[in-house]
């Protein structure tokens, strides 16, 4: 694609961002339309979920607290989200925003619950792709020492690769999809040929539909590893994140969605069963709780052997970095998008003159990210079980939460507009019936937060305490500016196209 400066209009100069009456975007925050297809979305949003760090990284955790049936928590949250999908692809077909939640839930249940909703999303995306610099930290620590014999502290690695994300945000959002697509392919070929072989060789208790028994899921502990299940899928709902660079985005998006769904639900499903009969039912757990992180890696050597090993371990370091780019691209946009309503300062909404992309909104997210990831540094905390951990589990129930809002944003959506089309079960039930499960599913997380975090209950509601807090700051926000400035209030997400179904 032409990336001269002739192919994209001259930007204008950003308003003051204490201006009474800011004006409608301009082409100097415009982001690059029609960049990107169907299957890059799928890459950003797959590559997001991070497969690998998934499966290796992550999962343990899961199956360390809840047993085997964690197997069956992602089946569980994929059906959930799957109903979420329908109700939030539908409405992409008629909001078409870089600020997905922010604008959903504005259009579906007012604009002062989607400005509470818009900081939510900063603060959870932002924590989550913070957090996955802990695990990239970790990974690439043990990696570089193993294979490099390369013995430098995680956090060195951690601001190498903080320098290399902000260089690829602030280029066009086609190179990220590119390096997003490779990393992808990777690490799903080399769990693939984890679940060759064990197929191949069977477990030392066979093919066992265990992890699926009743007896295993209705557990605490299967409860508090929901965050960890559901948490795998989050990063799909960043499809209409997308949407006003993407080709064809009334149908893209939808594609993309429920593309990423399907295969996270089938693909996690498959690798977790496939890890459990590695181990044995009966002695995975132990093996997960004793080493967490060596759970995967233990069984790609008994199966297929060390040289595999080697190839996950550079592959998980990737699969961590991909993860980081597309959630640092995400809370990017969000920033972008917050900016350009005037909710922040106007000039986060300022997009490159070439490449077209939020780079002022990047520096920010950059800058909070050093500044963070330098705190957990000089306080010599491990960059897996406290910066990971403790920034990604409230950032996980903070998408959850308002993915539960976001489906009842739906509702009221269509409620507000019955000239729309659409059947009964896209417009009322799917939704429905997702937010339900999904705001159970959020309040379990909650409650059981503490067989995640290893936490005390004060440090996990001091975790939790700024998803409240945020949302509750950008409801007065916008129930202030509602009486101060009622112009500016009524342009709030009316920033919006109409994308023909």
């Amino acid at each position: 694609m032409n990336s001269s400066p002739t192919s994209s209009p001259s930007p204008t100069p950003a308003p003051s961002p204490f201006a009474a009456e800011p004006p409608r975007p301009t082409s100097g925050t415009t982001l690059r339309r029609d960049a990107i297809g169907t299957w890059d979305l799928v890459f950003f949003v797959v590559a997001a979920a991070a497969p690998l760090t998934v499966m290796a990284g992550v999962a343990p955790i899961g199956i360390a607290v809840a047993g085997p049936g964690a197997v069956a928590g992602y089946l569980i949250a994929g059906i959930a989200l799957a109903l979420f999908a329908v109700g939030f692809t539908a409405m992409s077909r008629h909001v078409n925003n870089a600020g997905a939640f922010y604008a959903y839930i504005a259009q579906g249940l007012g604009r002062p619950a989607g400005v509470g909703a818009a900081l939510v999303a900063l603060v959870a995306y932002s924590g989550i792709g913070i957090g996955l610099y802990g695990a990239f930290g970790f990974f690439a620590h043990t990696t570089g020492d193993d294979l490099l014999h390369l013995d430098l502290p995680w956090w060195i690695w951690t601001l190498a690769s903080v320098a290399l994300v902000w260089l690829l945000g602030f280029r066009q959002v086609t190179l990220s999809a590119k390096i997003l697509g490779v990393a992808l392919g990777a690490e799903v070929l080399i769990l693939s040929v984890l679940a060759v072989a064990v197929l191949a060789q069977g477990g030392p208790e066979g093919f066992s539909v265990e992890p699926f028994r009743s007896d295993n899921i209705f557990t605490d502990g299967f409860a508090g590893a929901l965050s960890i299940t559901f948490g795998a899928f989050i990063g799909f709902e960043a499809t209409a994140i997308y949407g006003e660079e993407a080709r064809d985005a009334g149908r893209a998006v939808g594609r993309a969605t429920y593309i990423a769904v399907g295969f996270l639900a089938v693909f996690y499903t498959f690798i977790a069963w496939i890890v459990v009969t590695a181990y044995g039912p009966s002695l995975v757990t132990g093996a997960a709780r004793e080493n967490p992180p060596a759970l995967v890696f233990a069984a790609t050597d008994e199966f297929v052997g060390a040289s595999a090993v080697d190839v996950m371990n550079v592959l998980i370091v990737t699969s961590s970095f991909a993860a980081i780019l597309a959630f640092h691209n995400a809370a990017n946009r969000y920033f972008f998008a917050l900016g350009r309503e005037g909710v922040l300062p106007r000039p986060l909404a300022r997009v490159h003159p070439v490449h077209r992309s939020p780079w002022v909104a990047g520096a920010v997210s950059t800058a909070l990210s050093v500044v963070i990831i330098a705190g957990f540094a000089l306080a010599g905390l491990d960059p897996f079980l406290k910066l990971l951990i403790w920034l990604n589990s409230p950032g996980i129930i903070g998408v959850m939460a308002l993915q539960a809002l976001c489906s009842f944003a739906v509702v009221g959506f269509y409620l507000r507009r019955p000239e729309l089309p659409g059947s009964l079960w896209v417009r009322i039930i799917a939704p429905l019936l997702g937010g339900l499960v999904l705001t159970a599913a959020t309040w379990l997380a909650v409650d059981h937060m503490d067989l995640l975090t290893a936490a005390d209950t004060t440090t996990n509601l001091v975790l939790l305490l700024p998803l409240p807090i945020v949302f509750a700051a950008g409801v007065l926000l916008a129930l202030r500016l509602r009486a101060t400035d009622p112009a500016r209030y009524a342009r709030l997400t009316t920033d919006v196209e109409e994308v023909p179904a």
